[in-house]
């Protein structure tokens, strides 16, 4: 048995859960607080926060729509709008002013300045952490899928697990994570998915197997952007509803490594 207060031996990367806009930004960067609220992943930073609990944890407060951490450097715009430096949001909002776009060096100095150190921590992390078992990284994904998406507008499960088909995460490993979400947050088999719709994105494909296991966690905002949790108007969700899923978490990833063998 794993006691509730054991270090469980894995890295938790969460990247997409940054509100803060860099004050050089002031004037040129145009998002209204909704829709960089909608699309981030909200509250991760809070639904994820247990650094407590595991080995290493790393996180950001830098907003998704200023620079994508869960994406490769060379993924920009105009072939992708919304890469690693963004001009449109996943639901095609502009994020620059039109009198002063994104230019070269302005995504240059973004990059420089976030995407880099974050992707140095993790390298480092896995190079000197040799007790390390798997790694998670972690975010939420909207009810239904935004028009950008393969699957747009169609409903999301609960939960979807990413391995790049097995690439990043034995299916072993995986399933074992698929029971334990099915059997802490009460959920049918259907509810947790793999690699559907979400098979992992960047971090997730550059470090999985990279010496361990990586495996992309996707939770469905249904859980927490809902009445009675969520105010509409003031962008905020229940602090009791955020602690609770993040104990439903760490619950989780405990009965995880209690039951998955293969990480012995």
């Amino acid at each position: 048995m794993i006691d509730p207060m054991d270090t469980l031996p894995c890295l938790i990367t969460v990247p997409h859960g940054g509100t803060r806009v860099p004050d050089f930004l002031a004037g040129r960067f145009i998002l209204s607080p909704r829709d960089l609220f909608d699309d981030i992943d909200p509250c991760t930073r809070d639904i994820y926060a247990l650094s407590e609990r595991v080995s290493a944890w790393k996180d950001t407060d830098i907003a998704r729509p200023v620079v994508d951490l869960n994406r490769d450097e060379s993924d920009r715009p105009p072939a992708n709008p919304d890469g690693v430096v963004k001009t449109h949001t996943c639901f095609n909002v502009p994020v620059y002013d039109p009198a002063q776009p994104l230019d070269h060096a302005l995504a240059e100095k973004l990059i420089a300045k976030f995407h880099r150190p974050f992707h140095a921590f993790i390298k480092a992390t896995l190079k000197t952490r040799t007790d390390l078992r798997i790694a998670f990284d972690c975010h939420t994904m909207s009810e239904f899928a935004p028009p950008i998406s393969p699957d747009a507008g169609k409903p999301r499960p609960t939960f979807s697990l990413g391995t790049r088909f097995g690439e990043t995460c034995p299916d072993a490993i995986a399933n074992t994570l698929a029971k334990s979400l099915m059997q802490v947050f009460d959920l049918p088999g259907k509810e947790v998915a793999l690699n559907q719709p979400f098979a992992g994105g960047h971090i997730t494909r550059t470090y999985g197997n990279k010496p361990i296991p990586w495996i992309q966690i996707e939770m469905n905002r249904k859980l927490y952007l809902k009445k009675p949790w969520f105010d509409e108007k003031k962008l905020t969700v229940d602090p009791v509803r955020l602690q609770f899923l993040r104990n439903c978490m760490g619950e989780a990833l405990r009965l995880f490594f209690e039951t998955c063998r293969a990480l012995k």
